[in-house]
């Protein structure tokens, strides 16, 4: 069989995929804590944000995570209230790119400007996130994927840890591979 007709065979026989979980199946919680998951920009920026942590060091490490939760949270309240935040979503793509870049060129910003600027961060993908709610609870959706993207700051946290040992290049080149996917999923 040719290949084209072939594909489009396969293609009539699959079965739909479902990116996020249906909170009446599966309740609001799961789907809160799946959603993020599922979103390369958010898994992407979220790591960023704990490779960026380490290479700050210190209090960085803490604040960072907390300053993009909490303006998160903000932003989803905000979406949930109907405010409108304008440019979420080239927001939230420019804070891959620019997250990445933090990592790769090793900025040593200040931590007020480091935090103002995760927080821009966090303003928009919570923003989004509260746009994306659907049937789920709030609360419980909300819950999730704050816990989802706490856990996705600590993988950034512990990959940086386990690549610094004098190894700065590598954490150096997990930022160029944040900022080169945020291109990437800018571009498709």
């Amino acid at each position: 069989m040719r290949p084209l007709p072939l594909a489009v065979l396969l293609s009539l026989a699959a079965a739909p995929a479902l990116a996020h979980l249906d909170p009446g199946e599966h309740g609001s919680f799961l789907a809160g804590v799946t959603h993020p998951l599922f979103g390369a920009d958010h898994v992407l920026a979220m790591i960023a944000v704990g490779l960026w942590g380490a290479v700050l060091g210190g209090r960085a490490r803490l604040w960072l995570p907390t300053a993009l939760v909490g303006a998160m949270v903000l932003g989803f309240g905000l979406a949930l209230g109907g405010i409108p935040l304008p440019f979420v979503e080239p927001m939230i793509l420019a804070s891959v790119l620019l997250l990445g870049l933090a990592v790769a060129l090793w900025w040593q910003l200040p931590m007020a400007a480091a935090a103002g600027l995760v927080a821009l961060a966090g303003l928009a993908h919570g923003h989004a996130h509260g746009g994306e709610l659907g049937e789920a609870g709030a609360l419980a959706f909300g819950a999730g994927f704050v816990l989802a993207t706490a856990a996705l700051h600590g993988v950034g946290l512990l990959l940086a840890w386990g690549a610094w040992r004098g190894h700065e290049r590598i954490v150096r080149g997990m930022g160029a591979v944040v900022a080169l996917a945020g291109l990437w999923v800018a571009a498709g």
